[in-house]
Order: C-alpha cells, then structure tokens, then sequence
C-alpha cells in the first residue's frame, strides 16, 4: 500500500501528468483538495473511496489514510498544481513517516508554468534575469528573516508571488523601489480553468486594473523585466558557432 501525492496541474484537466492521471484510476481511495481541483481530473477513477479534503483537518485525513492502509488500499491525495509547492504535504509526510506508511510524490504542473504559457513568456531570458523566485504575501503566516518581499526584490529576479492579489497595493509599494515603477507586472486569476483571465501592467498602473477586474483570490502574480521585453541576447544553446557535445 503506497499515498501518491500527486500534483493535478493548475485547473485544466489535460495537464495533469499521465503517471498522475494512471494512479488516480488505480487507487482505491482518493483525498482530493475539492478547493482548487477540479472533479473532471478525477474523470474515469474506480475508486471505493472519494473524499473531499476541503472540508477536512489534518488528523482525519491522516485517519483516512491510515484506515486505507489497514486495508492494503493505494491512495491518490490528489493536489493542485505541484504538491511540492505550497501544497501542504510537508506535515502529512511527517505523519506518515512517524507511522511507517510509504508514499511517494508525483510532480505537476505549477501555476507559474502556466501563467508563463497563458502569457507567452519565458521568465528566464538572457542578460534580464536568470533566476524565478517562487514565494507568497506574509499575511496570516509571517515570512522567515530575509524572505520579506523587500529583501527578495534586490535581486531583480522574475517573481512569483501567491496569495497576494487582495494585499496588491502593499505589494507594489515594496516592489516599485527595486523594480521601479515602470517594471512589466502582471495577474493571472484562474489560469487554465474555463473562466481564466488577466490583466498586464506596470508596477505604477496595476492596482487600478486589477480592481476593474475585481479579481479577489485564486490569483497569481508575476513581476519582472521579462514580461512583454523583446530586447534580450540570444542564448548560446541555439548559436550559431557555439560548439557542444551534439553540435562539434
């Protein structure tokens, strides 16, 4: 008996991996985060169990997991994006070590990958910024020392920020003073799912059209120098006259 975390991408169901996709209609149970995945990536399971663990705490659905395991039942806890982010699994882990229960986790596609893809971008490009910083607005949870917004902004590295886009103004206000007010931003609500939108701006304007869109949650922003930029060298991979072990 194994618990597959398993990532179910952002929202559409055609992005979820196709190891992903096979376990959840193999497993005999499935804990899914109702929340943010979409039944539809459930689609073809024949599972005895489906379980919703939006409505759940951690002890009942380690309980749950435990029950299954008695059973000799594979489980598919099913989360959205990559589990590995933001996904709250660290602590499910740790019960499942404390209790001898294997698992094994089952990367998906991110959020940030797919508002890259919604807005044709490559977030790394070559003399703007080589480096994705991944984190979230300290509003319930306080960040760790260094990890405030403000510390994170003097690299100038393309960000992706969660949970932030009801906190907005505060955010470009500790943004405009390292990006300047003039830096590309933009925000995604509900990227892939059938009601996807966004709206692009600079640090100075996006506020404004965010609230015009009244998007309230379930939002993503990027920030950085290589959105909507077109003025990048070229890498050397596809180079001309760069020699490497396929191309002598």
């Amino acid at each position: 008996m194994t618990v597959y975390f398993i990532g179910a991408g952002p929202g559409d169901p055609d992005l979820i991996t196709v190891k992903g996709q096979r376990l959840i209609r193999h497993c005999a149970v499935i804990i899914y985060a109702g929340s943010l995945v979409p039944t539809a990536v459930l689609e073809g399971h024949c599972a005895e169990q489906v379980i919703n663990s939006a409505e759940l705490h951690l002890e009942q659905i380690i309980e749950l997991i435990k029950s299954a395991h008695l059973k000799g039942q594979d489980v598919a806890r099913v989360h959205s994006g990559d589990p590995s982010l933001y996904g709250a699994i660290g602590e499910q882990i740790r019960c499942l070590r404390e209790l001898d229960i294997p698992f094994e986790i089952i990367p998906g596609v991110t959020a940030t990958s797919a508002c890259a893809a919604l807005l044709g971008a490559e977030l790394t490009l070559p003399d703007i910024s080589q480096s994705l910083i991944l984190t979230r607005y300290a509003d319930k949870s306080p960040m760790p020392a260094g990890e405030e917004l403000g510390s994170l902004a003097q690299h100038g590295a393309t960000m992706a920020i969660h949970l932030g886009v009801n906190h907005l103004e505060k955010i470009v206000d500790e943004l405009r003073p390292h990006y300047g007010a003039d830096c590309p931003i933009a925000v995604i609500h509900r990227a892939t799912w059938p009601d996807q939108d966004w709206v692009m701006g600079t640090l100075d304007d996006i506020a404004a059209k965010v609230h015009a869109k009244g998007f309230r949650r379930t939002a993503l922003i990027l920030v950085g120098r290589v959105l909507g930029n077109d003025v990048f060298s070229e890498s050397s991979l596809y180079r001309a006259g760069h020699a490497h072990l396929y191309r002598p």
